[in-house]
């Protein structure tokens, strides 16, 4: 009997094909013929946005991979440039004496401790007990000892850190350490006599060996009288302490320079 109808609806679907029934039926209803398109029209719709979808993804991806790349460089690009201003600015703005002094490019490493930001690493040995002069373009950034041959670096604001200054324009003296607030800086020994006031710019004397005469330190802020001596608040110039590279300066004396240029004549001989 399942033989039977299979063969029947085969015949009858062979002459409605003979016949091309099947293409009047869409001639006269042309609603099938809608339906049809319709649905092919979706389905090349679905495909296309699936495959646009795929490829915004891929896209997505390789975009990302270039801006990370891109980032990466940024960086790099930037710390560089950072470092040629600061060696640039240097250069302009720096007036040393006849004295030939060593001038070295250090960086820094990390900190000492985690609790104190002003006290850190540079990546420069260090063999004497000599105290240099640290630089951050034209202003005055600490300075570096030694501590078991390496140099340490103490930053302006290190309660360890201190070093001779010139006030004004009459070049009163005076001694540079930490302030209490942690955020300026502290003159003291200042002479009683003294005329100072709030403005006067403040900066390196040269008197003590470890800077050269001239670099800027910072400007006063406030100032107070103790009955031997004034004290005076400056607020810096530099902020060393987002600082990553700095100069080390190391001070000549005439007993150096005259002991080198003996040494000189003595290989000439040779």
């Amino acid at each position: 009997m399942r033989k039977f109808l299979f063969i029947i609806l085969f015949l009858l679907v062979g002459l409605l094909y003979l016949f091309e029934i099947d293409k009047l039926i869409i001639k006269n209803f042309t609603f099938f013929n809608d339906l049809k398109l319709s649905y092919i029209n979706k389905v090349i719709g679905i495909s296309t946005t699936v495959e646009k979808y795929f490829n915004q993804v891929r896209n997505i991806e390789m975009l990302r991979i270039e801006n990370d790349e891109l980032k990466q460089y940024k960086i790099l690009y930037t710390a560089t440039q950072k470092q040629l201003d600061t060696i640039k600015e240097f250069v302009v703005t720096m007036h040393v004496d006849e004295t030939k002094p060593n001038i070295n490019l250090a960086k820094v490493l990390s900190y000492i401790n985690f609790n104190d930001f002003t006290k850190v690493w540079l990546d420069l040995k260090k063999e004497d007990d000599s105290i240099l002069g640290l630089i951050t373009e034209e202003y005055a950034a600490g300075i570096v000892i030694n501590e078991n041959g390496k140099s340490v670096a103490l930053l302006n604001g290190n309660k360890e850190c201190s070093y001779a200054v010139f006030i004004g324009e009459d070049k009163v003296p005076g001694i540079i350490t930490s302030s209490k607030d942690g955020k300026n800086l502290q003159i003291k020994y200042i002479p009683i006599w003294a005329d100072i006031k709030i403005g006067d710019e403040v900066i390196t004397s040269g008197m003590d060996n470890i800077f050269f005469e001239g670099l800027k330190v910072g400007r006063i802020v406030e100032e107070n009288s103790l009955p031997d001596m004034q004290t005076a608040i400056i607020k810096p110039y530099a902020n060393v302490l987002k600082k990553k590279y700095f100069y080390t300066y190391k001070h000549y004396s005439h007993d150096k320079k005259e002991e080198n240029i003996q040494i000189k004549k003595e290989s000439n001989k040779k």
